[in-house]
């Protein structure tokens, strides 16, 4: 009897005590730190990975299959001739720091966005809008010079969110958007803190706080998560402990797919001779960089495209390793020292890579003094400045091959007849036409040999087993945390 009485307390005393409150808050990890936080005036995928969709909001935006889905704009109309969009804008929206979201809003950062002095590092997206106007407070009509069947798709970028004019000018520090949460505190070189928006237009996320933790050392990541430093590393930069962290059941291990065409990027105002560009593209053993740099995570590529994109051509034999034809081309052209600069970032990917590729290129004759630089100095000197032969980075962009269309990009290609084909694509939405114009695109790139084409960039995350929500896929570089959840 006395056990049974001792018992029934105990279960009398669990069922009145209080019980545990959900988890609301999260740590992420991310290995690279974001220069700013203004998307619309940056260039680095960190950005988006902080504030995308989380605090900054476009007309559109990308569902984690890669749909395009409305968000300021709950509906739209587009004319017969396919130039005229006119987008019914949700009601009651306000920016984080009270002001309304209205039309007036959308015009300012459109015509922002493409104006002649803009920083907007995706400034292409908006070259075919020939006029914005308010047609009144929650109605904005979009005038394309000529018909665009990528708008909506354009329109869902991070270098696309709606922003205001009274915040504009303070968004690299103090970001302030329409999304489920707002900035809260950046403390540069540790982390970014973002809290729920209470007055936000939709559903309210599930988080009530957030802290992006940045943690660039491998090694360091691993720790951070095995002691619950953080709970979720989207983009975990230790591919070799992945099996370890697997085996743990305190953690899921999260393996998709991500728009990141990694290329040992070519200054071809500098390596000119395509001669050169082809020798160096032969000498690259793509799938000992995947294994030796990623630990077999990634799909070598051919071409900048997507292998889950339908309308992916694979053009790898184009650039098959073949280190003795590498030599071969070197010594038709009388080509001999030649020693190129190559730049390398702080992923894992670019430094180990990095050392990869300088190892196979000097088998075949070509020697390369290796930079390491951080990512502020690769955005400044390599991106904007040019100042570079070769460099390794991730193009995570979603469908971005209209880069190559762009003389002023950072790899200086120009080539007319892929301008012409780019030109015809952005006014084409037949399916099929698309598709004819995207193959023709792909095969130009190669065959010109522009840049090195070493593999898709594999989405490897690790989180704690109890989160819920996390993208498992990456169509375009976010941590969307909307959806997030913990189950207990």
């Amino acid at each position: 009897m006395f056990n049974h009485l001792k018992i029934s307390v105990c279960a009398l005393a669990l069922l009145s005590a209080p019980a545990f409150a959900q988890q609301t808050s999260i740590t992420i990890g991310m290995a690279l730190e974001p220069p700013n936080l203004d998307p619309t005036g940056g260039a680095a995928a960190a950005i988006d990975e902080v504030v995308y969709a989380n605090v900054m909001e476009g007309l559109t935006r990308f569902g984690p299959d890669g749909s395009v889905n409305a968000a300021l704009a709950a509906s739209w109309d587009i004319s017969e001739d396919g130039t005229v969009y006119t987008f019914s804008l949700r009601d009651g929206v306000t920016f984080h720091d009270g002001t309304t979201m209205d039309a007036e809003d959308v015009k300012f950062s459109l015509d922002r966005a493409r104006a002649e002095d803009s920083t907007n590092a995706q400034k292409a997206l908006f070259a075919g809008i020939a006029d914005v106007t308010v047609v009144d407070p929650l109605t904005v009509q979009v005038t394309l010079s000529e018909p665009n069947g990528n708008f909506l798709f354009n329109m869902a970028w991070g270098d696309a969110v709606i922003v205001a004019p009274e915040s504009a000018a303070d968004m690299a520090t103090n970001p302030v958007g329409t999304g489920p949460f707002q900035f809260s505190e950046w403390v540069q070189g540790d982390r970014v803190e973002i809290v729920a928006y209470d007055g936000y237009w939709g559903d309210k996320p599930a988080l009530s706080e957030a802290t992006f933790k940045f943690i660039s050392d491998a090694t360091a990541a691993f720790a951070a998560m095995m002691a619950g430093d953080v709970d979720a590393f989207p983009n975990f930069p230790a591919p070799e402990t992945l099996a370890q962290l697997d085996a743990d059941p305190r953690f899921n291990v999260i393996v998709g797919s991500t728009e990141g065409e990694t290329i040992l990027s070519t200054n071809n105002a500098n390596v000119s001779d395509v001669r050169v560009r082809k020798a160096i593209a032969h000498a690259i053993n793509r799938q000992d960089i995947i294994d030796g740099a990623m630990f077999g995570y990634g799909t070598p590529i051919g071409t900048h495209f997507a292998p889950h994109n339908p309308d992916y051509m694979d053009l790898t034999g184009n650039s098959a390793y073949d280190p003795d034809l590498s030599r071969q081309i070197l010594a038709d052209a009388g080509i001999t020292d030649l020693k190129l600069r190559l730049a390398l970032p702080p992923p894992t990917y670019a430094r180990r890579g990095g050392e990869i590729i300088a190892a196979q290129l000097r088998e075949v004759g070509i020697e390369t003094a290796i930079t390491n630089v951080e990512w502020a100095q690769w955005i400044e000197s390599v991106f904007r400045g040019k100042d570079f032969d070769l460099t390794i980075v991730s193009h995570t962009e979603p469908m971005d091959i209209g880069i190559y269309a762009r003389p002023d990009y950072y790899f200086q290609y120009d080539r007319p007849e892929f301008q012409d084909l780019n030109a015809t694509l952005e006014v084409t939405a037949d399916p099929a036409q698309r598709s004819t114009l995207l193959a023709e695109m792909q095969q130009i790139i190669a065959d010109d040999y522009v840049n090195g084409y070493l593999f898709q960039l594999a989405k490897t995350g690790v989180a704690n087993a109890n989160i819920v929500g996390l993208w498992e896929n990456s169509p375009t570089q976010a941590n969307d945390l909307t959806g997030v959840s913990w189950t207990q």
